[in-house]
């Protein structure tokens, strides 16, 4: 078994040591090679700023000699104002599958990882939120989002269960809506439908004035919910449950005492009851005592910095399918539920093992394709134009035929690359529209075009451009043969030299070694 060499001591823990333990012993004694500075680099800056290091960023790191700087530079991302924005960027995308951009939704997550909100607060607001709460009402885009109608099908109640029971506990009860689940033995039709009692009881609202976003409703429930299967005519009743968990009693009451409000078509008042089905599985899905809750969520965290779940597919927790590593995962789901669910303590954990550190040649390490958000940033900081967008300044007409908005780039790069609404982005998918997008799209031949400050205009006074160009685009030196195959290139197309240094760069951008986080 060949150990890693720890980044530093001072990032040492308990659970880092476990972790990287655990990993190993995996292995079964396979070569595990620590990535070089040039990885490591690449790869946390991508992972916790969206992004990739400036040239300058990249010597200053190489440069220094010092045993801990690995673990300064993680605690300094995770500590600048990217790190929340970066991890609402992926928690958007794994939450809502590109079904749309919410500005609300947005910046609740931005400030729930500003503050660090603990995992189960922030599942509470989304499954419960309080829409009269300006702090809580983005949250609410989870549901209202998925029950906007789409076209003339109904309301998707039974797709807004699915998605609780997958996100939330990495389980897809889909197939229990109707008869028992044909191929898993641990997911029982009571338990899609123990959660369905509750979601098929709502009614999507329009915002108003008391409520300045779309909202949701509750009926009264007083009894039961009845269901049959479709392959035996047998039938069965729930109250509201969490799967695999305790059904909640309904209070008993009257018709008139069900209301804490009461609804009234005069006025418009669409009423309040006063038990919410709701409210209750808000309080009882996200708890310690739900052992699926904390497994989920450490095998999703582990999933976006390692490459791979613990568990695969990962919404397919059950009994015929076990994680490849069950120590490590019981490890991890123990550790974040003794520490009150705090993602932000996790992912600095993970980040400071052997195991995130090592190299993308190592045994059984995966990598990463990056986001549309993560190409867009990075794109945008290798060629310079970053600030030029964010600040919307006026176009130079001597240089731009053209002026482009950050949100043109942000609807162009989210158009080509990434996957289409509602499918869960895990793995890359290469396509022609994503290749065609890269060889023609105006938006990328306008970053490469020389400006006053950017990468081009910068290279082309350089007599030897390769270093800068390389450590801007890849994060790391060129070889002997990259530098002669740029030095041959630029002697070829000496008539323009900016317009080769353009194409140049183009061709590092659209490589599958800048597509990835290694």
């Amino acid at each position: 078994m060949v150990l890693l060499t720890a980044s530093s001591a001072a990032a040492e823990s308990s659970l880092v040591h476990e972790i990287d333990a655990l990993t190993l012993a995996k292995a079964q004694g396979q070569k595990m090679t620590p990535a070089d500075d040039a990885e490591f680099l690449r790869r946390v800056w991508l992972d916790f700023d969206g992004g990739v290091p400036t040239a300058d960023e990249a010597r200053a790191f190489f440069a220094d000699k010092a045993a801990d700087k690995r673990s300064r530079l993680i605690d300094k991302l995770i500590a600048a104002p990217r790190f929340a924005e970066r991890m609402a960027e992926a928690f958007n995308v794994m939450l809502m599958e590109r079904r749309g951009d919410n500005e609300a939704w947005k910046a609740w997550l931005v400030n729930a990882f500003q503050s660090n909100q603990p995992w189960d607060a922030m599942v509470r607001e989304m499954l419960a939120p309080d829409f009269l709460n300006e702090k809580q009402r983005g949250a609410g885009y989870f549901i209202t989002r998925r029950l906007e109608k789409v076209g003339q099908q109904d309301t998707d109640y039974p797709g807004l269960t699915r998605d609780v029971g997958r996100m939330f506990m990495g389980v897809d009860l889909q197939c229990c809506q109707c008869h028992r689940h044909l191929s898993v033995d641990d997911y029982k039709q009571i338990d899609f439908n123990g959660l369905f009692a509750v979601y098929q009881n709502l009614k999507l609202q329009t915002a108003d004035e008391k409520h300045k976003t779309p909202w949701v409703s509750e009926g009264a429930i007083t009894a039961k919910y009845e269901f049959a299967s479709v392959l035996t005519s047998k039938k069965a009743q729930t109250a509201p449950r969490v799967p695999f968990g305790e059904e909640v009693m309904i209070p008993v009451s009257t018709a008139d005492e069900a209301w804490l409000v009461k609804p009234d078509r005069k006025t418009k008042e669409v009423g309040q009851p006063k038990f919410s089905p709701l409210h209750e599985i808000a309080q009882r899905l996200p708890v310690p005592e739900n052992p699926l809750f904390a497994k989920n969520i450490a095998n999703r965290v582990w999933f976006l910095f390692i490459g791979k779940g613990i568990v695969e597919p990962l919404d397919l927790h059950h009994t015929d399918n076990p994680p490849a590593n069950p120590a490590l995962l019981e490890l991890l789901a123990k550790e974040l539920t003794a520490r009150h669910f705090d993602l932000r303590w996790l992912i600095r954990e993970i980040a400071h093992t052997q195991t995130y550190q090592r190299s993308s040649t190592s045994a059984d390490t995966h990598q990463r394709h990056l986001t549309a958000e993560q190409q867009l940033r990075a794109f945008l900081i290798v060629t310079g134009e970053r600030e030029r967008l964010e600040k919307n300044t006026k176009p130079d007409v001597k240089v731009d035929a053209v002026k482009y908005s950050l949100a043109d780039f942000q609807k162009a790069f989210a158009a080509a690359l990434a996957n289409p609404a509602k499918e869960p982005e895990l793995n890359a998918n290469p396509s022609l529209r994503s290749a065609l997008f890269l060889r023609n799209s105006d938006h990328v031949h306008w970053m490469l075009m020389p400006r006053p400050g950017n990468l081009i205009e910068r290279l082309a006074t350089q007599a030897d451009p390769a270093e800068d160009l390389y450590l801007s685009t890849l994060t790391r030196l060129p070889s002997t043969e990259e530098k002669d195959q740029l030095k041959l290139w630029l002697t070829t197309h000496a008539s323009d030299k900016a317009q080769a240094l353009g194409d140049f760069a183009w061709a590092l951008l659209s490589s599958t070694e800048f597509f990835v986080n290694h």
